[in-house]
């Protein structure tokens, strides 16, 4: 697959990006020889690779829950610069 400038051009506008010449230039460079290289990864005789869903066979290491001691609300709420009964009170953010 070749990658031309006005493949590049059609990609930035689509991602809303907006780039001067000499970026453009650099840009569109870059994305040929990551398409190349690609390709050239696409030579590779993959028949007898098993798929995966991960570079390494390795699974979560989860640890058990376990319920430990805490601070108490009055404690916490003691930290707060503004607070009510039970709440931290903070400035709104999303709006009224």
């Amino acid at each position: 697959m070749s990658l031309t400038r006005q493949d590049v051009e059609k990609v930035a506008l689509l991602a809303r990006l907006k780039f001067d010449e000499a970026e453009l230039e650099k840009i569109t460079k870059h994305m040929v020889q990551i398409v190349q290289y690609v390709d050239k990864l696409s030579e590779l005789n993959t028949e007898d690779v098993e798929p995966m869903a991960h570079a390494l066979d390795i699974q979560n290491a989860l640890a058990e829950d376990e319920s430990r001691p805490s601070l108490s609300r009055n404690e916490v709420l003691k930290n707060a610069p503004k607070h009510d009964e039970e709440y931290f009170l903070v400035p709104a953010v999303l709006g009224e």
